[in-house]
């Protein structure tokens, strides 16, 4: 049963065997500004994110470190939520994978699934890759038998008695909510990859290791001291835990079932087919939505530790402020192309965007109704009430294109300049002509109308924009964007 006026929305949850870099900070900006425009239209929004922390690869992480697992992620899920802050990104609940409340809440999830019979033990051996945490069948594989998403490194082979799930026996379910949208997956191609994986048949899969494989860290399989949980069966659980499943009856019947997940390309097969058969399994609700976004490149390659070219966004955001990050990643990537982020880039579009356009406008209107001595009558616009009436704008947003969005926004900012330009207010002053006075009020007014729009993506910007213009004395102030 819907819960009215509700928006429940997850960011993927990040490994923390390392620090985060340049694409994770993407996904959290776009994660906020999908719960930022929801707040706006009035909706009771929860923004989840956390840690998985039950991974292998942290394990082994720690193992180089020569450090325990536990200082390992919370060393690491720190910068993650430092991270989150130094962005304006604001996460609602952040659920560590490590959390005992989580443990038992993804036990739970377990004896459901177990509780339905889909559950069951067997020998195996196969091909493993930590870096996805999944194990691969050598048809999945690239023609030197590596995983497409980490060309380089060797699988493992790994041979042990594990759990396994029955997903072979959801793949007609599975097929038909997807392709019924009773899940719906944006955009539609990725849609099409899932059907298409779901058309070659699934296959049981394990959900479980040995203790020993696993060095003993991870969330217990319930009954057997010699397991733990295979990392994906807990770490999809993270959007229940950190919503009371288990554990608070009342904020988790609010909250559930997740009205949009946000992950990567490169993810989509564990939200959008093994999730939902846990779910199934358990008889719990379905999530509504996945929105699923494309990589960001650096100078044009893959990001990799062993070319040397992952980005620290904590870095940027110091040398050029948090709101000029986000505007990047929001209005020159499109979510659903691979982007490029390059620092010479970015200066560029600081410049040209930032510096000349948004703050060169706000510093003109400013400087104008100062020397005029221009009062503004009346409260601020709140834009909300009219928000979903402007249509390009609130379709754009609804449909994730945050980029054209934007575009929406700076055409009319590009606009209020050229009206600045065509009615002269300056030769008007001189002058003490009367038209001056509307002029300056409808420039005040599309500056506000302006900074409400630019609320989910710039917000700390926006604010300093309201706060200058709301009156009744405007005057000019430092600029918001010097110039680089």
């Amino acid at each position: 049963m819907d819960k009215p006026n509700k928006f429940y929305i997850t960011n993927a949850i990040p490994y923390v065997n390392a620090k985060p870099h340049i694409g994770h900070a993407m996904e959290f900006v776009q994660s906020d500004t999908i719960a930022r425009f929801h707040r706006q239209m009035g909706e009771d929004v929860l923004l989840l994110c956390g840690s998985d922390e039950n991974a292998l690869k942290n394990v082994q992480a720690a193992e180089e470190e020569k450090i325990s697992v536990q200082e390992l992620v919370d060393k690491n899920s720190k910068l993650f939520e430092d991270l989150a802050r130094k962005l304006n990104v604001q996460f609602d609940i952040f659920q560590r994978g490590s959390d005992p409340n989580h443990h038992k809440s993804s036990q739970k999830l377990w004896e459901l699934c177990f509780k339905s019979g889909d559950i069951y033990k067997k020998q195996y051996t196969g091909l493993y890759c930590v870096g996805c945490e999944l194990f691969y069948e050598k048809n999945e594989l690239n023609e030197k038998s590596e995983c497409f998403e980490h060309p380089g490194k060797k699988l493992e082979k790994v041979s042990e008695e594990n759990y396994f799930f029955k997903l072979s026996k959801y793949q007609a379910e599975i097929g038909k909510i997807i392709k019924s949208d009773q899940i719906q997956i944006t955009p539609e191609n990725r849609k099409k990859e899932v059907l298409n994986f779901i058309k070659q048949g699934l296959k049981d899969i394990s959900i479980s290791r040995s203790n020993k494989r696993a060095k003993n860290w991870g969330v217990s399989v319930p009954n057997d001291p010699t397991q733990k949980m295979y990392v994906w069966f807990d770490a999809l659980n993270i959007y229940q835990s950190g919503t009371g499943f288990a554990l608070d009856d009342k904020k988790y019947k609010k909250w559930w079932p997740c009205d949009l997940h946000v992950i990567g390309k490169g993810i989509l097969r564990f939200h959008a087919i093994y999730w939902p058969a846990f779910l199934l399994s358990a008889g719990l609700a379905l999530p509504k939505k996945i929105f699923v976004h494309e990589y960001i490149t650096v100078n044009g390659q893959k990001m990799s530790k062993t070319l040397g070219n992952v980005i620290d966004p904590l870095s940027l955001i110091e040398k050029y402020g948090t709101d000029p990050l986000r505007y990047y990643f929001l209005r020159h990537i499109s979510p659903f192309v691979d982007g490029d982020f390059s620092e010479d880039k970015f200066k560029k579009v600081y410049n040209s965007d930032l510096a000349n356009g948004l703050g060169n406008l706000i510093s003109r209107v400013s400087k104008l109704c100062e020397n005029s001595n221009y009062i503004q009558m009346g409260s601020a616009l709140r834009i909300s009430e009219h928000l979903i009436q402007i249509e390009e704008y609130s379709k754009a947003m609804l449909e994730f294109r945050f980029n054209d969005a934007l575009s929406f926004v700076f055409r009319k900012i590009a606009d209020l300049d050229k009206f600045i330009n065509n009615e002269r207010p300056w030769d008007l002053l001189k002058n003490e002509d009367s038209r001056l006075k509307s002029i300056l009020a409808h420039s005040v007014d599309q500056i506000q109308e302006i900074a409400a729009l630019l609320e989910p993506f710039l917000s700390e910007t926006a604010k300093k924009i309201e706060n200058q213009f709301q009156g009744p004395e405007i005057v000019s102030q430092k600029p918001l964007f010097p110039r680089i």
